[in-house]
């Protein structure tokens, strides 16, 4: 497995790690998540989402993301983009995430 994948893969891990404090349920597996870059000289690129525009806990978790990422060996900067399109809706969860919250 090249290095690009590793770190991807090591960052997708510490995504499942930072929750929306009202949810009790992973970014990642709500469907938050949207896209990660990163390039051989460790610059990583987030595209995510919230669950609501107006969300209160926005700075919180946009801080979280950004400290754990920035915390993996062979990251050298991250960049969080936050976009509204598409809308994120219940569909974007994993099923894991949705047996957790009673929605199957």
């Amino acid at each position: 497995m090249n290095q690009f994948l590793k770190l991807k893969e090591r960052i997708l891990s510490v995504l499942k790690t930072v929750y929306d404090p009202e949810i009790p349920v992973d970014i990642f597996n709500l469907g938050l998540i949207y896209g990660v870059e990163c390039n051989e000289n460790g610059k990583v690129e987030i595209t995510m989402t919230l669950t609501a525009p107006n969300c209160p806990m926005a700075d919180y978790i946009l801080e979280d993301v950004k400290m754990k990422t920035a915390a993996i060996e062979g990251v050298s900067s991250v960049d969080v983009e936050l976009v509204f399109q598409p809308e994120w809706d219940r569909e974007m969860m994993s099923e894991e995430a949705k047996l957790e919250l009673g929605l199957l």
